[in-house]
Formats: C-alpha cells, sequence, structure tokens
C-alpha cells in the first residue's frame, strides 16, 4: 500500500504509444479545440494488456504527450515501479520540438534507479525507474515507450485516458487481450462498451476515445474518476504469490484477505500476560478496549513496509511483539490480536484513506484499498485508527471516516460503512472580545471550541509541527491585513469525539477605516471562510457537500467613547435545502455584539440545484463582509 508515495505517483501517466521510425508532432497540427484551457494534449495512446495465465500479465504502453506551457511540464515525468510482482523490461523514448523534430533520444543511463527506503517510516522491495525530459523551451512533445510484466493477476491495469483535467485527449485506445475461457471483469463509463472479438483463440477487448477537451472543474462536485471515461479492469480468478482468490464478489475478495492473514495474530506468552494484567478487573467492554488501544499507541510506532505480498499479507503480531513497530496491518491485526487475548472480538477492514477520498464504485469488487482499520462489532460498533498515536479510541478522524470498506471476516467480505459525524459533531464555537481604539486598532482575544472534523486538521499540527510552524500555519490562516499574535495556545480536551481550545490575542493593525469623525468596521472578525460562487447554467455534475458542521460566533466589540451607530447591517436569515445562515449585528451603548450562525448539512444534490447552493454560499460571503458605521458625536 502506497498512499505514502502518492505525490511520486500523481506525476504518472498512463502511458501511450511510440511509432516505429522517425515519427514527428508538429504542435501546428493539433486542432485549436485540443489547445483550448490546456496545458497539456495526449497526442495518442495505446496500451495493450495481455493476460496469458492467472499469474502472467504483459502491458506495451506508447504514448506521446504535447507540453504546451510550464505548468503542463512536471506531468511528463516517466514513473514507473518494480518489485517482486512487477518488472519493468524495457523503456524508450524521444523529445521533440515544436515542428516536431528530434531534440534528444532517451538513453538507458538517463533512466534514475530510486528507492524511497530509508528515512525510517518506510521499508520496501519496491524500486522505481523514473526519466524526464528537463526540456523548457514550450511547446514540446515527449514520446514513450515502456513495457512491463505482472506476475499476478490481481492488479489488472484499468484504464483511464484523460489523467487530468487541464489535458485533452485526441486518441487513446485500450486493448486487453485474454485467453478463449478467461473470465475478464470490466466496468465502463463514458466510453462505448465493446464486446470481446475472438481472433486466433484469443478474446480481444477495445476501448477508444478521441477528441476529448478539458474537464472544466466545477466546485462541489463528484469526484474526478467519476465523472471522467475509464474503464475499470479486475479478474475473477487470480493469483498473488502462491496465494489464490476470486473478486468476483465483495464476498470473495474479503475471503482472500482474511485467509491471506489468518493465523498470524498469536501473541507471545509475555504479551498475553501483559494483557491480563492491563484488563484486570475490569468488565466493560468499551473500557478494555480503550485501555488496550492507548497501551499499543505507547509502546509502538507506525512504519510502511512493504515487502514480499506488501500491502496484503501482515507481519505475525509476535514479530510485531518483538520489533516495536508495523504498518497500517500489522497494527491492526496485532490489536486485534490483543482484544482477542481479552476475550474481545475483531476484525481488519480494507479502506481508501485520505480526506475526502471517499469514492468507492460498490458495484464492481475490487481491490482499490490503500489502508487498514480494525472494526469491534457491537450494538455500539467501535472502529480503531491503529496507526495513530494520538486518536481518541473510536475516533476514525476524516482519514478513513464516512465511506465504504470491505470487512474481513471468517463468512468472507463484507462491505460496510465507517460512520459519519453530525452537524453537532463537527462543531466551531468562538467567543470574541475586542476593543478598538480612535485610530481603527483592535486588541482582539478569542477563545475557539473546534470538534470532530473542524478539529482535525489542527490535531495534525499540533503533532507535527513546531511551536514556531504551528504559529506559521495559524498565520496563514487569518483573514485580516495587518496585526501581530500576543498569544497563542492551544489544549486538547480527549473524548470520543475529540475537541480543541484554542485560545488567541490579537493587536489588529487599521482593522476599522477611520474617515474623518467616522469609523467603518467589519464586526465578523475571524470567520470569513465560505467563498463566493458563480451562478453557472452548464453545471454537470451533482453537488456534493462531503460533510455536515456547525459554527457559532458570538463577537462583542467595546467602541471608543462619544461614537454612535450610524448604520447597521440589515440582519440575514438564511433557510435551505444546504443548511442555514443568521448574522445580526447590534449595538448598546458602546459595545457592538455581533451573532453569527452557519449550520451545513451533508449530502448530495442534483446539479440543477447548483444555483441555489451558489447563491446560498455568495449571500454568506457578502453578509460576512457587511460594515457598519460609527459616528462621533
Amino acid at each position: 500500500m502506497y498512499k505514502i508515495l502518492s505525490s511520486l505517483a500523481a506525476t504518472l501517466f498512463c502511458c501511450t504509444r511510440l511509432m516505429a521510425g522517425d515519427p514527428v508532432y508538429p504542435v501546428k497540427a493539433i486542432p485549436d479545440a485540443m489547445q483550448k484551457n490546456a496545458h497539456l494534449v495526449k497526442r495518442f495512446e495505446e496500451i495493450t494488456q495481455t493476460i496469458s495465465g492467472v499469474k502472467e500479465v504483459n502491458i506495451v504502453t506508447r504514448y506521446a504527450l504535447t507540453v504546451l506551457d510550464e505548468e503542463g511540464a512536471d506531468a511528463t515525468t516517466l514513473v514507473r515501479a518494480y518489485s517482486k510482482q512487477t518488472d519493468v523490461r524495457s523503456i524508450s523514448g524521444a523529445l521533440y520540438d515544436a515542428d516536431g523534430k528530434v531534440v534528444k533520444r532517451l538513453k538507458q543511463s538517463d533512466i534514475k534507479d530510486l528507492s524511497v527506503d530509508g528515512d525510517g517510516s518506510l521499508m520496501t522491495d519496491t524500486r522505481y525507474k523514473v526519466h524526464r525530459f528537463y526540456h523548457n523551451v514550450y511547446p514540446y512533445t515527449v514520446e514513450y515507450e515502456v513495457e512491463e510484466r505482472l506476475n499476478n493477476t490481481l492488479n489488472l491495469r484499468s484504464w483511464m485516458p484523460q489523467p487530468k483535467r487541464d489535458c485533452t485527449v485526441e486518441s487513446s485506445r485500450f486493448v486487453v487481450i485474454t485467453p478463449a475461457d478467461y473470465k475478464l471483469r470490466y466496468l465502463a463509463s463514458g466510453v462505448s462498451d465493446k464486446p470481446a472479438v475472438t481472433e486466433k483463440g484469443k478474446l480481444v477487448y477495445t476501448w477508444e476515445v478521441k477528441n476529448v477537451p478539458t474537464f472544466t472543474k466545477e466546485p462541489y462536485s463528484r469526484e474526478f474518476v467519476e465523472l471522467s471515461a475509464n474503464v475499470l479492469i479486475s479478474p475473477s480468478a487470480f493469483k498473488i504469490d502462491d496465494y489464490e482468490g476470486n473478486s468476483s464478489s465483495w464476498e470473495e475478495l474479503g475471503k482472500f484477505g482474511y485467509i491471506l492473514n489468518a493465523g498470524r495474530d498469536e501473541l507471545p506468552d509475555n504479551i498475553k500476560q501483559k494483557v491480563q494484567e492491563l484488563t484486570a478487573g475490569q468488565s466493560s467492554k468499551a473500557q478494555k478496549i480503550q485501555t488496550l488501544y492507548k497501551w499499543m499507541q505507547q509502546n509502538y510506532r507506525y512504519i510502511s513496509i512493504q515487502l514480499g505480498i506488501g500491502g496484503l499479507q501482515t507481519f505475525d503480531a509476535k514479530t510485531v511483539a518483538a520489533k516495536g513497530y508495523g504498518d497500517c496491518k500489522a497494527l491492526s491485526n496485532y490489536m486485534m490480536a490483543l482484544l482477542k487475548e481479552a476475550g474481545i472480538k475483531s476484525y481488519c477492514a480494507w479502506v481508501n484513506s485520505g480526506e475526502g477520498e471517499k469514492y468507492l464504485n460498490e458495484k464492481f469488487p475490487r481491490d482499490a484499498f490503500d489502508h487498514v482499520i480494525l472494526c469491534v462489532p457491537d450494538k455500539d460498533t467501535t472502529w480503531l485508527e491503529c496507526t495513530s498515536g494520538t486518536l481518541p479510541a473510536g475516533y476514525l478522524s476524516s482519514f478513513t471516516s464516512d465511506r465504504a470498506v470491505l470487512l474481513l471476516t471468517e463468512e468472507g467480505g463484507k462491505l460496510v460503512r465507517t460512520p459519519a459525524l453530525g452537524m453537532q459533531d463537527n462543531r466551531q464555537i468562538r467567543t470574541v472580545n475586542a476593543v478598538m481604539q480612535d485610530n481603527g486598532n483592535l486588541k482582539v482575544t478569542a477563545v475557539t471550541m473546534r470538534s470532530g472534523e473542524q478539529q482535525d486538521e489542527l490535531h495534525g499540527v499540533l503533532h507535527t509541527l513546531s511551536k514556531d510552524k504551528q504559529l506559521e500555519v495559524m498565520r496563514k490562516s487569518l483573514d485580516l491585513s495587518s496585526y501581530d499574535v500576543a498569544k497563542y495556545e492551544c489544549r486538547e480536551l480527549p473524548a470520543v469525539v475529540p475537541e480543541i481550545e484554542e485560545k488567541l490575542d490579537l493587536n489588529c493593525n487599521a482593522y476599522a477605516t477611520v474617515t474623518g469623525k467616522r469609523i467603518f468596521i467589519v464586526p465578523n472578525i475571524l470567520n470569513r471562510g465560505i467563498g463566493k460562487l458563480e451562478p453557472d447554467s452548464t453545471r454537470k455534475s451533482d453537488v456534493v457537500l462531503k460533510f455536515a458542521f456547525a459554527d457559532t460566533d458570538s463577537v462583542s466589540i467595546t467602541v471608543p467613547d462619544g461614537y454612535k451607530a450610524e448604520s447597521l447591517p440589515a440582519p440575514v436569515s438564511l433557510q435551505t435545502k444546504f443548511g442555514s445562515y443568521t448574522a445580526t449585528a447590534t449595538m448598546k451603548g458602546n459595545t457592538i455584539t455581533y451573532i453569527r450562525t452557519l449550520q451545513r448539512k451533508a449530502g448530495t444534490f442534483p446539479a440543477a440545484d447548483y444555483n441555489d447552493f451558489a447563491k446560498f454560499y455568495t449571500t454568506i460571503y457578502r453578509a460576512d463582509r457587511n460594515r457598519m458605521v460609527l459616528v462621533k458625536e
């Protein structure tokens, strides 16, 4: 599982085709429509995947990419992983100028052979072939041909011809060749579903797209993979090393995962004794879970391990006990072993991790996961993120919450969902007391309580960055033109839904605008994060709001004596299907009181609702910036 390598892998395009001889790619031959809004043009691509048996797959990828400007250059980096399961047999390529003339041909000595092992957080036997034509005279074209061999059929290559929104595609072709009796599973989306053709005892599947324009990014849309043309490929029966499995159903795929790791949860005697000591006198299941989870967090650390079958088969519990570390599957398996010794049943679960990375095509069973967590089933099921040394027991955070996961059980795989936090779990409650001077300067004291997913980012900052870096991150979050930080401190409040209390003192220079005897001030000092959205009558994607949250701001501003309110913002009250918003500003004596509430729902709404949603957010954007006018009597 290579989540740690995602930034490297993101530079990789599905490769395309290299013609014999000296092909040329003059940029002037690219139609204007294929250059519109593009930084990159895929001139052609041809991927041929030949499956010869349950452990033999050959992939030949040929492609040419024209880089129109600097923004498209990074995407031309070629990265190919190789390991026990994958061989990179050959790489060839060439660089062409704007006229299509050869500038340089790839030399084998130009290909870097890299490993990301050695930083203390990763152990892997996977290495990488990396090449890039570093060229800065735009436009230019790169051409590659890569031949690979897969020594298993579990992870067949799928096809996504448009790898980025700003890349147009002149032509892309995907061919899969199998034995006549091979049961290939595929799911085509956004592309014609062509049937297999029998050819000399083989089945040949072919998909093709032409003249694909750039993909306009739409705010709050479905994932790009859901909207772009693609073909998912997965085997029925497969083999990896000496293990056989079947992915024709979630049940069968989960059974493979369970069998692959069965019997690896046996603890050494000293750890069994430790479990009994830790849980002695505890009758509550929840208390035992919390005690053992906290003990594991304090005594074992996460390290990514990609050896042998890597992301699939765990180190056994005895190894973790001896080493003091493990990866996601090893630590989850170890926690499962600790719970088993305490008489508590639990199961490992495969999940696709990452904030917002919630999409899984539930209609098409395949190994689309990169992480392992632990599930303790019960009336109130407990989920455990075993790689974290700081999260409370039962809290997954936005890293793995609210998404489909594959539970690995004795009966086979079960597709279930991790819990989603509600609006009242994801809260931000802020109290601001400020004193304004005659020159418009403002002294601010703010206390903010964040809970659930609203505290996730700050939780990560507090546990990974130095005090100076924490302060730097906080500074970037403030929408203020000129200020000094007099005090900044945070206090974590552990709970099933964790909270963080943040205290902040600021000296804001010229926050209010002073003109003669009048002062113009925005009473909403610290919460102006909602962005303005433009209406769009051509909207294609549904509106996707990935999590619910609730904000409450109570602001009190003391102004200099002798001022009164000449103009107050009109109260704003919005009630929509997406949520609600209110904002009121009043003044009594020399004190301004501003109250703001925002409650946003989670859910998926049809594209036809987008303009209503844009109006909701734009109204909030404007209301958050409403000014009031004070005049000196």
